[in-house]
């Protein structure tokens, strides 16, 4: 009988589902929002569209709906990288959809989720922030800046939240070795990449009792890149 529940969002993509798996390995109850039905493997799926609050609001429901294992962790997977041209070349258009992708469902759903995260006492969320926030590339400066904005929001709640029961943390990868990432860089040393599984562990233990000193990190998963 599982005791606890997390709510990933992203939770269908590369990175995603490694996370969901080595949560249900550890035991979690594992709720997964989705904006299509689809099969039943394990996780608890729901129809929902993040991007809304009415959606945030709907996942986090049903990631609350179950009394013997209250939501402990929400992990915020949701985003997307758009490369582009440098700052004068870039729309305002495609700025803000960087902006909107990123950063967007992961407020709605922490802030939905922040209730009852206070109210079990030892809550946890953890966002996927990236390397280029803290080592900026050019040509993706609404990635960069979006992904910047994902910290300092992590940091914000962190800070609001620390006598409250809720710890708050940031993971930073670089390359994350999934199939659509190799697909779009076939000639690239994927050696030098992170396995999604090893990132997967890094979020399963800071959203853990066992990560209960550390709140408002940003821990770099870059593996060899």
């Amino acid at each position: 009988m599982t005791e606890r529940t997390v709510l990933v969002t992203g939770g269908t993509g590369g990175l995603g589902g490694a996370v969901t798996a080595t949560f249900l390995d550890a035991g979690w109850r594992v709720v997964v929002p989705q904006r299509e039905a689809g099969t039943d493997d394990g996780p608890v799926r729901v129809v929902a569209d993040l991007l809304t609050p009415e959606g945030a609001a709907r996942a986090v429901e049903v990631a609350t709906a179950e009394p013997a294992a209250p939501l402990r962790a929400v992990v915020n997977l949701v985003g997307g990288y758009a490369a582009g041209g440098l700052v004068h070349e870039t729309p305002v258009e495609e700025f803000e959809r960087m902006l909107r992708l990123n950063l967007r469902p992961t407020y709605l759903v922490t802030r939905a989720a922040l209730p009852h995260l206070v109210a079990t006492g030892d809550g946890a969320v953890v966002c996927v922030s990236a390397r280029a926030a803290v080592s900026p590339f050019p040509g993706a400066s609404g990635y960069v800046t979006a992904k910047a904005a994902v910290r300092a929001f992590a940091d914000a709640v962190a800070v609001e939240y620390r006598q409250r029961g809720v710890r708050c943390n940031t993971v930073l990868p670089s390359v994350i070795d999934t199939p659509a990432n190799r697909a779009a860089q076939p000639d690239a040393d994927h050696r030098r990449w992170v396995p999604p599984a090893e990132i997967a562990g890094v979020i399963r233990f800071l959203a853990s009792p066992e990560s209960a000193p550390t709140s408002g990190a940003g821990i770099p998963v870059y593996g060899r890149a």
